[in-house]
């Protein structure tokens, strides 16, 4: 019995991860309406029954997507952290880069900064973001806060304040016809930005 569980766990999985890949490339490529079920389903080879078994519709699959997008990103982040170093203003610095690195993907503009509050409304996107990006921000923020290092501003409220900056800087980086220019700007203003929070005696 444990075997056959374990195969029918193995089809599970695969199906899944079958499912949220072609979603993934689609719904970048094409943004969430323009993906009908059957394309999603000819992509991940699997039948349009398996699809609403595993997720119910397309929006539940859009949110699995979202989700490993955010996920991805954010493994992103924390590698491009300093591991040796609690400087806020470097590790946030170093952050944003990464962020702005992450937005040239066409997974993070079209799925996690259009689509997303769209498709999910803002309350469930948001959501997702609080176990991904957001929570990382706010684990940062509450670090530096125990470390003294931050100014005395209640935590929780500055990092959504700071995603939301990180989000507009996107898509300012992405409409802009000089990108270079953009993202210099950008880094130098989050620089200064986080300069404002330091406390004076860290």
């Amino acid at each position: 019995m444990k075997e056959i569980r374990r195969t029918q766990e193995e089809r599970t999985a695969a199906t899944r991860a079958a499912l949220v890949e072609a979603g993934r490339k689609l719904f970048a490529e094409h943004g969430f309406a323009g993906v009908g079920t059957e394309t999603l389903v000819r992509e991940a080879g699997i039948s349009r029954g398996a699809l609403y078994h595993q997720f119910g519709d397309k929006t539940e699959l859009f949110a699995e997507v979202l989700a490993a997008v955010e996920a991805d990103v954010t493994a992103r982040l924390v590698a491009a952290m300093p591991t040796n170093s609690r400087d806020l203003v470097v590790v946030m610095t170093r952050a944003v880069e990464a962020w702005l690195d992450a937005c040239e993907s066409p997974e993070v503009q079209r799925i996690l900064l259009m689509d997303g509050p769209s498709v999910l409304g803002w309350a469930r996107w948001r959501a997702i973001c609080q176990r991904h990006i957001l929570g990382l921000i706010d684990a940062v923020l509450a670090q530096a806060a125990a470390d003294g290092e931050l100014l005395a501003l209640p935590v929780r409220p500055l990092a959504h304040l700071l995603l939301a900056v990180a989000d507009e800087a996107a898509m300012y980086l992405h409409a802009s016809d000089d990108r270079a220019t953009a993202r210099a700007d950008i880094v130098q203003i989050v620089e200064a930005l986080v300069r404002g929070l330091v406390a004076r005696d860290a």
